[in-house]
């Protein structure tokens, strides 16, 4: 036998992959461009990083409000950002976190150079996993609380996602007073490497919050149970460890729209991203008790 013929097949890419790999870069790259020139450039007002984050707009919306002013350091492009966010969450779930979001990005990046590595991720069992879920809302919680209270970037302090981006470690670096940041965003990193995607499933306050509005998005993934064999081959790809094949029928709401595991789905149409209305219809009919309309794989003579 060949060397050739030993060789592991590498995986390929399909399109939908690879176009959603350069979208994430393409953003990655425009939020480094703006933190670099921003820290070349402040003098000239060059905007840092705060004014491109959506989840500014969550920060100081109540003050906003109430006062008609900012919280400090906000910027108002980021309550136009944050309606943005709503509206698309609105339109499709969490893609944002799926296709945008550079710390998402990053985070692919480490899973992708630890399998590189084949260093085995840890597995937290399915009941810890959905406890340690909660912890995003609870990040999310406390954060407003204390930004209301204190009328100031409470966070901003601790924020992983401020740390990298805004790349002061790189321009700014000063160990004695910012050793706390420094600290939490090597924390994140760490665990983000020995498990996929650990800030957005179990820390990142605004992914808490696009989870909620994802609940009413007018595109879902749907599982047709008639169909589905319970493979499980759909839950394998999926960034943030959702058990697809167990979705009944609508795919949890912690799904991030990278359509992996429609694409990983050996059965056609088994899993596919739905028109919400429609099943929104559907659950009304069956309340008041007449019947949703048969589809023609159900019987019904077209």
């Amino acid at each position: 036998m060949t060397a050739t013929a030993t060789r592991p097949r590498r995986r390929t890419l399909s399109r939908t992959q690879l176009i959603r790999r350069l979208v994430q870069t393409a953003f990655l790259g425009f939020i480094l461009f703006a933190s670099v020139r921003h820290m070349l450039f402040e003098e000239a007002g060059a905007a840092s990083i705060d004014a491109l984050c959506p989840f500014g707009g969550v920060e100081t919306l109540w003050h906003w409000v109430t006062t008609g002013e900012y919280v400090p350091k906000i910027h108002p492009s980021s309550l136009v950002l944050m309606v943005g966010l709503l509206l698309a969450t609105l339109a499709s779930g969490a893609t944002f976190c799926g296709w945008i979001c550079p710390f998402g990005t990053l985070q692919d990046a480490l899973t992708s150079l630890r399998q590189r590595l084949r260093i085995p991720a840890i597995d937290v069992p399915e009941k810890v996993d959905r406890w340690l879920r909660y912890g995003r809302f609870v990040t999310l919680a406390l954060i407003l609380y204390m930004t209301i209270s204190s009328v100031k970037l409470w966070f901003a302090d601790y924020d992983p996602y401020r740390t990298i981006f805004g790349l002061g470690w790189l321009f700014e670096f000063n160990l004695a007073e910012q050793w706390p940041a420094y600290a939490v965003a090597l924390g994140i990193l760490a665990a983000s490497f020995a498990i996929p995607r650990f800030w957005c499933k179990y820390t990142c306050p605004l992914g808490g919050l696009l989870s909620l509005v994802s609940h009413i998005s007018i595109l879902r993934i749907r599982r047709t149970d008639a169909t589905c064999k319970s493979c499980a081959l759909c839950s394998r790809p999926c960034p943030v460890g959702i058990a697809v094949e167990k979705a009944n029928p609508l795919v949890s709401t912690n799904c991030i729209g990278c359509l992996a595991c429609v694409e990983a789905c050996p059965r056609h149409s088994t899993l596919e991203v739905t028109f919400m209305p429609k099943h929104w219809l559907d659950s009304v009919r069956g309340l008041s008790g007449r019947p949703a309309p048969k589809t023609a794989e159900e019987g019904e003579t077209l």
